[in-house]
């Protein structure tokens, strides 16, 4: 084996410091240790020792940060987040792998230093209340490595009488707790309570999210927001998907918005107000669990009609033999091409793909196409190879946008042109203007109409 060079030995690296030698080093880190290195030293000896050593060195420095009361300038502050990421790596990865209980106990008080710290730390940044966010996640694991009946009535208590503080982290770390604690600390801020409000429903409809429990994920929920479109569609959606049609019905026609303005005079019909599009989703999923499979598919297509949504077409074909797709999908393709807002049934063609339908679609509603759309570039590219006929419009509707704006001849534009009359020497559709034409068109002339088009 070759024999490392007398340079690659100067290296700073954990192997070459190994070889200097445990004394040698021994030596070195006395000498230029501050006090920050000296307790990170103490707590290793520590943790040598054993759990319950580690476990009161990290109280003594918990409890000095806890009880003093001087100001952190912002010079001092980059020190303190790196010392309390070193007590919070230390609890979870040090104790927390000898002795879980000790650890949570620790990771709380190390968490409970919040509200004292943001008061006294200059933090424009808002560097501390991420570095405790950021933990959440560590201490729903830590938790849940405690038996439930342990580690519940410490959250508990910290969610009842630190609640500001400890909603926030709990219900960010909701999704990291076992399903078992979250059930145990689900019971306990439920059961024989009051109704949960405020931050704390908000703490319970995560921790029922975890427990799988969706009576309580409801019962955390307002009434009056129960009978919110938005609100009532997501209860009716998980009402239905745990097979509890007549429920999920209910719910949804609770939540049913009625049109304020709306007068029924004698005799005259006046349709239902419109719902937002989570409603007609949720819809779409009652009437699943109800088991009308051929209403469901009529409001799948009514859906995508009115939002061009993938979400529900992709259902509709999925469930469709061979052939039928192929007709379900062209007629997708059409009413796409002729959608009210020509720019969104354009992105839906572009986006599936359906680069022949949008080619189509673009010569046929070239008048009403916007130029100023963001995405038209890259469809221009798109389709410049097989469809040189749309591509120039698209490119051509771009260069009219943006002379429109006022800013002059710029450098977009200029590549624009130049884009332009290379794609039209390929142009096989004689009803487009030529490139002279075109030209006359990016002339300032505010009333003029575009005669390209």
């Amino acid at each position: 084996m070759a024999r490392r060079s007398a340079s690659a030995k100067k290296v700073l690296s954990q192997a070459n410091l190994e070889a200097l030698g445990a004394e040698r080093l021994a030596a070195v880190l006395m000498e230029a240790a501050g006090p920050d290195l000296k307790r990170r030293l103490r707590m290793e000896l520590a943790a040598a020792m054993g759990a319950a050593d580690l476990a009161f060195e990290l109280d003594k420095r918990l409890v000095a940060l806890a009880s003093s009361e001087a100001r952190v300038s912002w010079r001092k502050r980059p020190g303190l987040v790196a010392e309390l990421e070193t007590l919070r790596r230390m609890i979870v990865d040090r104790l927390g792998g000898m002795e879980p209980r000790l650890a949570l106990d620790r990771l709380t008080a190390w968490f409970d230093l919040y509200p004292s710290l943001s008061r006294r730390v200059q933090d424009p940044k808002g560097e501390f209340a991420l570095l405790f966010d950021a933990a959440s996640g560590e201490l729903a694991v830590l938790a849940s490595q405690v038996c439930p009946d342990v580690a519940a009535p410490i959250l508990g208590e910290a969610l009842s009488t630190r609640l500001s503080e400890w909603a926030s982290w709990v219900g960010r770390g909701a999704s990291d707790l076992s399903p078992e604690l979250a059930r145990r600390l689900l019971a306990d801020l439920t059961r024989g309570r009051p109704r949960p409000t405020g931050r704390l429903a908000l703490v319970v409809r995560k921790l029922a999210d975890r427990a799988g429990d969706l009576d309580a994920w409801i019962e955390a929920i307002p009434d009056g927001d129960r009978a919110k479109p938005e609100v009532g569609a997501e209860i009716a959606r998980r009402l239905a998907g745990a097979g509890r049609s007549q429920e999920a019905r209910s719910a949804l026609e609770a939540s049913r918005t009625v049109d304020p303005n709306s007068r029924r005079g004698r005799g005259k019909f006046q349709p239902p107000a419109p719902q937002p599009e989570s409603w007609y989703v949720a819809e779409i999923s009652v009437l699943d669990a109800e088991g009308d499979a051929a209403v469901a598919d009529e409001a799948r297509w009514a859906l995508f009609e009115r939002t061009l949504s993938e979400e529900p077409l992709r259902a509709l074909l999925a469930k469709l033999a061979d052939f039928e797709d192929v007709v379900a999908l062209d007629r997708a393709f059409e009413i796409a091409a002729a959608f009210a807002d020509p720019m969104k049934g354009l992105a839906f063609l572009m986006n599936w793909p359906a680069l022949r339908e949008a080619a189509a679609m673009i010569l046929a509603r070239r008048a009403e196409l916007r130029g100023s759309w963001n995405d038209i570039p890259l469809w221009a590219a798109r389709l410049s190879g097989r469809h040189p006929d749309a591509a120039l419009v698209l490119v051509r509707a771009r260069a009219v946008a943006l002379t429109r704006l006022g800013a002059g001849v710029t450098d977009e534009i200029q590549g624009l042109i130049a884009e332009a009359e290379a794609l039209a020497d390929s142009a096989s559709d004689l009803s487009l203007p030529s490139h002279q034409v075109f030209l006359a068109e990016l002339s300032p002339a505010p009333t003029r109409r575009p005669i390209w088009r």
